[in-house]
């Protein structure tokens, strides 16, 4: 019996690569937060905008704006391969420095409760700070997708962390310098840093934040800031300052005894009214403990949990370790972020200001949280080689 011959050199089958559908389990998450946001943010603003007689829907208006900026975002991260924004890296960060610079070396810079962190541009007013996470996480990812060793030619990529970190940290913005030093943690971590490297560094952290915070409780020299002391006091006893200083945590407590279990219903918190500052931003997680209860709170946090769960089965799943290092690092920030808001309004942790990702009102967090999210559902994407041709093969 014979077998029929063919040309090896006209054999020359061809490759298509077959993608998938982005996550369908994330995307859903993160519409049900962007809506829960949105009507938490209406119910919220709502009566104060009318006692200042302005339009209601003001916030919720300027804020379904970015919200649309964000769409657009995540559409075209979506169907942008990841692996192309490693060229962009150092653009990306040298634009985040230098909106930074703008916020702190000139007049630009818009000063908010002793803090210096918004940038204004005409009627335009955004924190620069935000940009940072997806500049950090690009960044880290580059440096550490081939091997985590720290080298010096990997300086390149530090070097702006660096001068981010400081201008964030002269703002003052400590709650974010924690995020991005956690996020570069957590990062390194995962691509292959030695455990016990980053347990010394967690301990020496630790122990020089509490030598700080003992030295200054004890009136000793101490590179707390008297601000950042009274939010330490203020978290340890609240109460002794129940008009003062402690007035956000005890109204944020108030809020959720009220709500017990069920809630008083969407639209009748009571803390909102005159009770409860920054209610529509920093503690509209109160608001919703009043409004929905318990329950509203528990499946805020189930919302959270599974998308930090749907984030680290992308990055298990993805087969370059630059996709993986991207998809830890944008899961974390967010979750991470949530975690430090969730915690401050339950009196968990000290007063920090973290906006609730995807619900707290601000369009510049919001904004980059969605495109954080398009390259995430990128990464999602399943990319298969099959052969496209079959009949390339010439018989003889």
């Amino acid at each position: 019996m014979s077998y029929p011959k063919y040309s090896r050199k006209s054999y020359s089958p061809k490759y298509s690569v077959i993608i998938s559908p982005p996550d369908k389990t994330l995307m859903i998450i993160v519409a049900f937060l962007v809506v829960i946001g949105l009507m938490s943010i209406f119910s919220a603003s709502a009566p104060k905008c009318i006692e200042a007689g302005i339009n209601p829907l003001k916030f919720v208006a300027q804020q379904f704006i970015f919200m649309i900026f964000g769409i657009i975002g995540i559409k075209f991260f979506a169907n942008y391969d990841y692996k192309n924004l490693v060229p962009f890296t150092m653009m990306v960060s040298m634009i985040v420095i230098g909106l930074l610079a703008l916020v702190g070396l000139t007049p630009l810079g818009l000063t908010v409760n002793n803090s210096t962190r918004w940038l204004a541009l005409g009627p335009l007013s955004f924190q620069p700070s935000e940009f940072s996470k997806l500049a950090v996480v690009l960044l880290l990812a580059s440096a550490f997708c081939k091997n985590p060793k720290i080298t010096q030619q990997k300086m390149v990529y530090f070097f702006p962390i660096l001068i981010m970190v400081l201008f964030i940290f002269k703002q003052p913005n400590l709650s974010m310098v924690i995020l991005l030093g956690m996020t570069s943690l957590i990062m390194w971590l995962s691509a292959g840093g030695p455990l016990k490297a980053a347990m010394t560094v967690i301990f020496g952290g630790g122990t020089f934040v509490a030598l700080n915070i003992y030295t200054a409780l004890n009136g000793m020299w101490s590179l707390l800031k008297p601000y950042q002391l009274t939010r330490i006091t203020t978290w340890l006893n609240p109460e002794l300052d129940s008009q003062g200083a402690g007035y956000q945590i005890v109204q944020s407590l108030t809020a959720f005894a009220t709500g017990g279990f069920f809630g008083v219903g969407f639209g009748n918190s009571k803390q909102k009214l005159f009770w409860l500052p920054e209610s529509h931003t920093d503690f509209i997680y109160s608001v919703i403990g009043e409004e929905l209860g318990f329950i509203g709170c528990v499946i805020v946090i189930i919302l959270f949990w599974t998308f930090i769960h749907r984030g680290l089965i992308i990055a298990s799943r993805c087969p370059d370790m630059y996709g993986k290092l991207l998809a830890v690092g944008i899961t974390f920030s967010i979750g991470f972020q949530a975690f430090l808001n969730i915690s401050v309004t339950c009196s968990f942790l000290p007063a920090t200001g973290v906006p609730l990702p995807f619900i707290s009102y601000g369009g510049s967090s919001l904004m980059v949280t969605l495109w954080m999210i398009g390259i995430l559902l990128n990464i999602s994407k399943k990319r298969i080689k099959k052969i496209r041709e079959h009949s390339n093969v010439r018989y003889i």
